[in-house]
């Protein structure tokens, strides 16, 4: 049962990271309204099984004054909000507290700061996100730093693992010890069959996984496109979740490389192959790093 939707509020963001999954960056399209925004959350409070919204991106801070009335709205109609940012914005601790202390007051439930070397290229000490992760301390505020590993090989207890989809899988993916493909057979990291979340973005499409689409809620209600979800009668979603990428490929008689960095790496490699043929169920083209 869907509990949980995250508004990717926009695709753009500060930085253009390797191991992006959405292939954002300063140029990056897709930024919602605040009359979508209104929208969507009108439509998941009627579903009546909602009980958080996460508003991240790209970079959400970079439009303020938006994800301060998104965050506003949520907390009227009753659901937790949580945040995920890079941190940016964070100039000194003061500044942090400047542009945090609102959403705190907002009633923003958690935030989850991204630092690592992506998003601190240059070692600079103390980062942007170790300041507003202090500033975030101060206002009480629920935080949590997302560390994603440097490389294949993580050492340090608290990194992610590299998931090599999106750039990470054209850019890093090379540098991995390549998995046979007979063992990718599953999706290590999305329920398809029972999702606890989707994503949103501005262009209406709602995501299983980034840029796995089930529906589009500008065309369609968001309670029907989840309720009326059946990963079986979804032509990406049904093959991954019965066999994983292994099984995509072969339901599709796609040619697959003997072996990928991971999973991901092997499902985004074959959703490329079938971006054409199935333009609805894989989109926006932009987190294919396409244009148009």
């Amino acid at each position: 049962m869907i509990k949980g939707l995250h508004f990717l509020l926009t695709y753009e963001c500060t930085y253009e990271c390797d191991h992006c999954f959405l292939y954002s960056g300063p140029r990056s399209g897709g930024t919602f309204t605040l009359v979508q925004i209104e929208k969507a959350l009108s439509e998941a409070a009627a579903m009546g099984s909602i009980e958080k919204i996460c508003f991240e991106g790209g970079e959400p801070f970079l439009y303020y004054p938006l994800l301060l009335a998104g965050v506003k709205k949520a907390r009227e109609i009753g659901f937790q909000v949580g945040l995920v940012t890079n941190g940016y914005f964070a100039v000194s601790e003061a500044d942090a507290l400047l542009w945090l202390k609102p959403l705190a007051e907002a009633g923003v439930a958690d935030i989850s700061i991204s630092e690592d070397r992506f998003h601190n290229p240059d070692g600079v000490t103390p980062s942007r996100a170790a300041l507003a992760i202090r500033a975030a301390e101060k206002l009480s505020l629920t935080r949590s730093v997302l560390r994603t590993a440097s490389s294949p090989e993580v050492e340090i207890a608290s990194e992610a693992p590299l998931m090599y989809r999106g750039k990470a899988a054209e850019l890093l993916a090379g540098q991995a010890v390549p998995v046979p493909v007979e063992l990718l057979d599953e999706c290590p990291y999305e329920d398809l069959i029972d999702p606890g979340r989707v994503h949103l973005d501005a262009f209406g499409h709602v995501h299983i996984c980034q840029g796995v689409i089930i529906g589009n809620m500008w065309t369609t209600a968001l309670s029907k496109i989840l309720s009326g979800y059946r990963a079986a009668d979804h032509p990406i979603c049904g093959p991954l979740s019965r066999g994983g990428p292994l099984l995509l490929a072969d339901t599709y008689g796609l040619a697959r490389a003997s072996g990928y960095a991971d999973a991901c790496h092997f499902c985004y490699s074959m959703r490329l192959k079938l971006l054409e043929r199935f333009p609805p169920c894989l989109a926006p083209r932009q987190v294919y790093g396409l244009k148009g």
